[in-house]
């Protein structure tokens, strides 16, 4: 079976047109359509239905999609096992990582391992938890950091640090006198949160549930920055990873962060990559360097 007439067929049932997949394959439509009529040909079953307007997959299309992707991923490890046994630390390395931790996390690791790894290239993605995990089940992802829990099923998982949690106030709040808070500070109050789809969204509201706090329904903010520009502005105030507030991030003028006293609330962060994967013994080497932090960037 042709291998280059399944990519041809997989990106096609990802767009569901023809001459956007040729173009996606750097290919002419009339090649790419030649490649996918031979497919049904050889299968002796119809993929695909065309129309001026519309392309469907057949049910045995839908079918055959998913199982060329899985083997099309399966083709992709055995040119990586081939790579990385002769160097297993150069080559790209596709990482995902989720938007409240990357801009703040890498700063501190990447310039290690420049001079730990020299040759090797992070090619890295930066989507939310359920999008980072979608690419990493499909193949598009070597390996991702993200905050536990995740579904474990199908993953490998190294724990390697937990970020405690701050409170943000306004310069003029209440609690912003005080040192240090405590979780039975915040009951009564009102909190900004993410938007849906934010993982530090569902740790704050199990922070709002311990200490009897509930979120402001009328504002969702889509970034940490938005959520810090809102504390600023006396809007509210919110929870933010402890890594958001380190430098090099620069302080913002009315807006000050307090510690909580006792066990913190936090977020544990892991990397997490397939069971299958043909890089699961770099990557354990690979998570032994992320989990070394200056030990005092993790201390409020």
């Amino acid at each position: 079976m042709n291998l280059r007439a399944l990519q041809y067929f997989v990106k096609l049932a990802e767009l569901r047109h023809f001459s956007k997949a040729a173009e996606a394959c750097f290919v002419s439509q009339p090649t790419l359509s030649t490649q996918i009529k031979k497919l049904e040909e050889e299968l002796d079953v119809q993929l695909v239905e065309r129309s001026p307007k519309n392309i469907m997959l057949t049910p045995a299309g839908v079918e055959i999609a998913q199982r060329a992707r899985q083997v099309l991923a399966d083709i992709d490890q055995i040119r990586t096992v081939a790579r990385r046994s002769r160097n297993p630390d150069e080559g790209t390395l596709r990482l995902g990582l989720f938007p409240t931790l990357a801009p703040y996390l890498l700063p501190h690791v990447v310039p290690q391992l420049r001079l730990r790894y020299p040759r090797l290239k992070l090619q890295l993605a930066e989507e939310k938890t359920e999008n980072v995990l979608e690419m990493l089940h499909g193949g598009e992802l070597d390996a991702a950091l993200l905050a536990l829990p995740v579904p474990e099923a199908g993953l490998e998982i190294e724990v390697l640090f937990r970020e405690p949690f701050v409170l943000a106030l306004p310069g003029h709040h209440e609690l912003a006198r005080r040192d240090h808070v405590g979780l039975k500070d915040l009951k009564g109050n009102e909190l900004l949160l993410l938007e849906e789809g934010h993982c530090l969204r569902e740790h704050a509201l199990e922070v709002c549930a311990l200490a009897g706090a509930h979120e402001r329904v009328d504002f969702h903010a889509s970034s940490m920055e938005t959520l810090r520009q809102m504390v600023a502005a006396e809007v509210g105030i919110t929870l933010m990873p402890l890594l958001a507030v380190k430098p090099p991030i620069a302080a913002t003028d009315n807006l000050v962060i307090r510690p909580f006293t006792g066990k913190a609330p936090s977020r544990t962060i892991a990397m997490v990559w397939r069971s299958s994967s043909a890089l699961a013994d770099f990557l354990r080497q690979l998570s032994a360097s992320f989990r070394e932090l200056p030990g005092e960037l993790l201390e409020p």
